[in-house]
């Protein structure tokens, strides 16, 4: 019976022992990879990178970990002098195979989804343009609204916009429709050519592209996946 207790004993510090060892490591390795990531998207603060699953040591063994999530916030995305703050961005990333003694992360598969306020979308648009929410409006075709509003040639302006993705990286805003005066006056292509725009959403994982919006009253939310994701390079 003493045998059995201290046997029992010894495999309870041992159990303690090797979830301590795992849990140090994996804190060891979120920040690392964090460090990677950023270095790799090109981030100007590091993102918070998840481990998820237990133990992780035995994932690490195998070289691929189930699932990594990351959730990175305050990106400045945009090329060419027109830029677009990202707000916040998170991703799930499934089966992530790990090589390169560690340094290079990329997943079988992800699904992400970031967040656009109206308040940056604003300072991206074109000048004097306001961009905020729709209400209840709601798209013909299930899309994403919101509301232009400004000046044009001394009128007021206010139109619904549809927001749609544009290939992998970009979502563009065009005006639904226009008020009466300006298409009657053929001012369509000039008012358009000030009011509509497309922003590209840089600084997300390779290989990840974007699906879908939704419109929400604080912003846009912009949902994303792919195959082949990097995560760190």
């Amino acid at each position: 019976m003493r045998v059995a207790r201290t046997v029992l004993i010894v495999l309870v510090i041992l159990g303690g022992l090797f979830v301590a060892a795992d849990r140090i490591t994996v804190s060891v390795a979120q920040n690392k990879a964090a460090d990677r990531a950023a270095l790799t998207q090109g981030l100007t603060s590091k993102p918070k990178v998840s481990i998820e699953g237990f133990p992780f040591l035995t994932q690490a063994l195998s070289g691929k970990l189930d699932e990594v999530k990351v959730t990175a916030k305050d990106i400045a995305a945009g090329n060419g002098g027109q830029t677009l703050r990202i707000d916040s961005f998170h991703a799930d990333l499934h089966g992530v195979r790990l090589s390169d003694g560690y340094r290079r992360a990329v997943a079988d598969s992800a699904d992400g989804l970031a967040f656009l306020t109206y308040a940056d979308l604003t300072k991206a648009a074109p000048a004097g343009i306001t961009v905020s929410s729709a209400g209840d409006a709601k798209s013909e075709n299930g899309g994403a609204l919101v509301k232009l509003t400004g000046t044009f040639m001394g009128a007021k302006l206010s139109v619904l916009s549809e927001v749609t993705v544009r290939g992998a990286d970009s979502i563009g805003l065009r005006a639904r429709t226009l008020p009466k005066a300006f298409t009657a006056l053929g001012l369509d292509d000039q008012v358009r050519q000030q009011i509509d725009f497309t922003r590209q959403l840089t600084h997300l994982p390779a290989g990840i592209a974007l699906t879908s919006i939704t419109s929400t009253p604080d912003g846009l939310s912009v949902a994303a996946g792919g195959k082949h994701v990097v995560l760190a390079n």
